[in-house]
């Protein structure tokens, strides 16, 4: 009994400080540093028809990688090291839920935009990646009417893209 008095606090001190020297290592972030320094944004292309979702899918992503700070952006794609582009593929909506008295009319839709982005490499013909694909959907209700649900949406389905688009470019591929 008393040999294990006298061994727990060895123990302890000797627990405590393994614990510590395994954390010593980490370090916030991703732990990888991006291949370039400056990223041009090119303008949003589209091939579905979504009103206005081109600029706003521009200006989501330009202020995402502000945010993120670990490129800067580059006003034209002559002075990045590497430039991103971006197209709008598909919009579509899902009935989610319908009305309970009418099941033909719709309480609930689930918007999907998705896209498809590239990173390429100044004066090179290799891109870092082509055609990635980026996904939103988000649920709207309908209660207030199905164009002012959709015209509300757009800037947050944008705005998850533009993440997913700063973890596309920046994260390890």
């Amino acid at each position: 009994m008393r040999a294990l008095r006298l061994l727990t606090p060895g123990l302890c001190l000797l627990a405590t400080v393994l614990g510590f020297t395994g954390c010593a290592g980490y370090q916030l972030g991703t732990g990888t540093a991006p291949k370039f320094t400056t990223l041009f944004v090119a303008p949003v292309t589209s091939e579905a028809l979504v009103p206005q979702a081109r600029v706003e899918l521009t200006t989501r992503l330009r202020e995402a990688f502000l945010r993120d700070g670990r490129v800067q952006l580059a006003a034209s794609a002559e002075s990045a090291d590497a430039v991103l582009q971006v197209t709008i593929a598909r919009y579509g909506r899902t009935l989610a839920v319908s009305q309970p008295t009418d099941t033909g009319l719709a309480r609930r839709f689930d918007l999907n935009l998705q896209a498809r982005a590239s990173l390429l490499k100044r004066g090179s013909e290799e891109p870092y990646f082509a055609d990635r694909v980026l996904e939103a959907t988000r649920g709207v209700f309908t209660d207030d009417g199905l164009v002012p649900a959709e015209s509300q949406i757009i800037p947050v389905l944008a705005d998850s893209l533009a993440n997913e688009a700063v973890h596309a470019v920046l994260d390890t591929w």
